[in-house]
């Protein structure tokens, strides 16, 4: 099968019915066929690479988005839309869709409540394994790097209202995601929160704490913690 084509078609048929349900009046379904205008098939062409109902395993490359929180979901298909974030088909997919329709996206898939994905190996030395819970629980304080858990919870399962869970995605994407901060081809609303923390990082840290997380896994009730109130340890406009 022609992956190309492939992501061309479903692409066509994501516009089409986003299309669809903004402009199209009702119409009297023909005896031949009817189009079954549910978001659950709309969304077939995003669990062609994101997996069964946004449910990526961390074997691959592609995020794990059922469950995440909506403001999240909803700031990053912004940011496909707008040119924040680089991705072909990402781009292609979000361009003539409105704001109403990316958050009625957003918020199919954050209503997910799916099971992760199992335990894997993380391949990591006991001093790797260190350095990744040191980011991850303690932080980096004297290059001004917060702890992964003061901004995306307790759990790492993320943090309501748009910090995302980061347990249980591939390595080779998050891996990805902090080089794409640190090169500067990644961007978020100003300010760039993702984007000071990432350039503070050595490689050696984000390869050890992106496998480090990959490894983990959560219950299937697992939810986002909900917003405190308080404020970030750092300025995020994403979260604000």
């Amino acid at each position: 099968m022609n992956v190309s084509r492939t992501l061309t078609a479903a692409a066509l048929g994501l516009i089409a019915f986003g299309a669809y349900s903004q402009t199209a009046a009702p119409q009297a379904a023909s005896a031949a066929a009817t189009v079954q205008n549910s978001m659950a098939q709309r969304m077939q062409a995003c669990v062609m690479c994101h997996g069964k109902e946004g449910r990526a395993t961390n074997a691959g490359y592609f995020p794990r988005i059922a469950g995440k929180p909506q403001g999240y979901l909803f700031n990053q298909l912004k940011n496909f839309r707008e040119g924040r974030r680089r991705n072909q088909a990402m781009n292609h997919l979000m361009q003539h869709m409105s704001d109403d329709y990316l958050q009625d996206i957003a918020k199919y898939f954050a209503e997910l409540n799916l099971p992760y994905p199992a335990v894997q190996a993380h391949g990591l030395t006991a001093q790797q394994v260190q350095l990744a819970e040191q980011l991850v629980f303690k932080g980096a304080p004297e290059r001004n790097v917060p702890a992964c858990v003061s901004c995306h919870g307790s759990s790492m399962a993320g943090r309501q209202p748009a910090m995302p869970g980061l347990l249980t995605l591939p390595a080779d994407y998050l891996i990805g995601q902090l080089g794409a901060w640190r090169t500067g081809s990644r961007k978020a609303i100003a300010p760039d929160c993702m984007a000071e923390v990432a350039k503070r990082l050595t490689p050696e840290e984000v390869g050890a704490v992106s496998r480090w997380l990959s490894a983990q896994t959560l219950p299937t009730d697992t939810k986002p913690q909900a917003g405190s109130g308080e404020p970030l340890p750092i300025r995020c406009g994403s979260g604000e």
